[in-house]
């Protein structure tokens, strides 16, 4: 009886990764010298919002990839460890390894060593301030038998066919009528990134450059992936116009 009312134990916090290598090239000229997930919204770093948000959710491990202008971003994340001692952070540095980012899912197979059976991903470079990275949705993730869960968002003016649809019991499906943009933000199994939803080594010691649709398309036509839709503010920061809106509105 006693056991019986004990609380389950608390599903353990998984580790994230911050997506920081792109090169950012609709946001030139300010990317030709500032790595786009350090540019500044509303009076701090792009990247520091998502990292502020997982370590007050209680991410004690992040990995940060970077490529363009890396020493920047190593740089940073070092700063913001030290501000934050009860967080790990670990920078994979696709520039120095390879001298070329490794595109989305390359950049994640590369860091796998770092990140464990199941994590968050998040792009450095979207403003989502208001996402709880929760221990709820982790739980759910993980007494589901999905790859992968992913939070769509209605789709912006810049993107009006979307990516993904949703289907029956919370399936994303590759297509649909009704498509939403994903928001990427989404939670993982490290087993999506091997055979055979993709040829890339775990490590990719290969230094592979590859994309995350194509595999998450297979995984979809397959059932293997799950999805929600976010309605909360989010803004994918692709344009310099885009940024000065959003330091505008905070005015």
């Amino acid at each position: 009886m006693q056991a019986a009312m004990e609380s389950a134990a608390p599903t353990p916090f998984p580790p994230a990764i911050v997506l920081a290598a792109g090169r950012g090239m609709r946001m030139r000229p300010l990317t030709d010298h500032t790595p786009k997930p350090l540019l500044v919204v509303r009076g701090q770093a792009l990247m520091q919002w998502p990292m502020q948000a997982l370590q007050k959710a209680g991410a004690r491990q992040l990995v940060v990839n970077a490529a363009w202008l890396g020493e920047q971003v190593r740089d940073f994340c070092a700063q913001w460890q030290a501000q934050h001692p009860d967080v790990a952070v670990h920078l994979s540095d696709e520039g120095s390894d390879f001298g070329y980012a490794l595109e989305t899912a390359g950049g994640i197979s590369r860091a796998l060593p770092a990140l464990g059976e199941r994590f968050w991903v998040v792009a450095g470079d979207v403003f989502a301030p208001d996402f709880v990275f929760s221990p709820e949705a982790v739980a759910h993730f993980d007494a589901s038998d999905a790859l992968a869960h992913l939070w769509l968002v209605p789709n912006p003016a810049h993107h009006p066919t979307g990516d993904f649809g949703l289907g029956e019991g919370g399936r994303a499906i590759n297509g649909g009528d009704v498509r939403f943009t994903y928001s990427t933000i989404g939670l993982y199994r490290r087993e999506l990134f091997a055979e055979p939803w993709t040829s890339v080594a775990p490590g990719n010691p290969q230094g592979t450059a590859e994309p995350l649709g194509p595999l998450l398309r297979r995984a979809m036509d397959a059932g293997r992936i799950t999805a929600e839709l976010y309605t909360g503010a989010w803004t994918d920061v692709g344009t310099p116009e885009r940024l000065a809106e959003l330091n505008a509105s905070h005015t």
